[in-house]
């Protein structure tokens, strides 16, 4: 495992849909090395469903309202995330619908 995480909350609408049990086949289905944890609850209720990606010295993102409609978004955003080297990204475009379901960049 490359240190990769994505951690959904078990809480939330899509957590408890199978959110983990979809990202984890479909990471492996694209040989994305990206382990997919579901934790009990992350605090995004506000927000519901969150999930997060981190990784050691890249940027972490937490996002909320995700559902499953957007596996493809959050697909992608894998891919781009394992290919940066800081977890930064200068257009924010590429991650389609995600981008306005952003809560936090924290620094990695």
């Amino acid at each position: 495992m490359t240190g990769h995480l994505a951690i959904v909350c078990g809480s939330c609408p899509a957590g408890q849909a199978g959110l983990r049990a979809t990202l984890a086949a479909e990471f492996s289905a694209r040989a994305l090395a990206i382990e997919v944890r579901q934790t009990d609850c992350m605090s995004g209720c506000a927000r519901p469903s969150a999930l997060a990606f981190r990784a050691p010295g890249k940027v972490a993102y937490l996002f909320g309202d995700i559902t499953l409609a957007d596996l493809p978004d959050l697909v992608r955003f894998a891919a781009l995330y394992l290919s940066s080297v800081d977890g930064a990204f200068a257009d924010a475009r590429p991650l389609g619908g995600l981008r306005t379901k952003a809560i936090a960049r924290i620094p990695g």
